[in-house]
């Protein structure tokens, strides 16, 4: 999987060891910086912390994230070699949320993954959309919406695809 993420050899070692994100919520505030993954294993406290973080907020309702969006987001802030914190504009959305959005907006899939929590919206502040965006496409993981009108970047853990 390393080999997948196209990690040098050095950080590719330090993936097998631990696994940490930062994550700033644009709409709650929080700010979340935990480990979810260490000594081989995926940790259930941190992979709770970031279900919670990147829930719902809309109604406060969180589903299970997908531990492949974590490493996703981790080998991304890698490619970037940035030390801010990712801004999360949107994680999990309830099938009702989607659908209030998809009502406002043409860009929001009906069979969004962001209902099935392996989606993510963001930005890295330190580095430009454009950047983002190439370093996503670079990490064939799955999918990349790019959204400059929006000021954010789509992830998802689907098929590779870019929009």
């Amino acid at each position: 999987m390393l080999a997948l993420l196209g990690l040098a050899p050095r950080q590719a070692e330090a993936a097998r060891r631990e696994r940490s994100l930062l994550l700033h919520h644009l709409h709650t505030g929080e700010t979340l910086n935990a480990v979810y993954f260490a000594d081989g294993r995926y940790l259930p406290e941190g992979l709770g912390a970031f279900t919670h973080h990147l829930r719902d907020w809309r109604v406060d309702r969180a589903r299970p994230i997908d531990p492949e969006l974590l490493d996703l987001l981790w080998a991304l802030r890698q490619r970037l070699e940035s030390k801010a914190p990712i801004q999360v504009v949107c994680g999990y959305r309830t099938p009702e949320t989607n659908a209030m959005l998809r009502r406002r907006s043409e860009g929001v899939a009906r069979n969004s993954l962001h209902m099935r929590a392996m989606a993510v919206d963001l930005r890295v502040p330190d580095r430009s959309l454009r950047s983002l965006r190439l370093a996503a496409i670079s990490l064939r993981r799955g999918g990349v919406g790019y959204y400059p009108a929006s000021d954010f970047v789509h992830v998802d853990t689907g098929r590779v695809r870019y929009w």
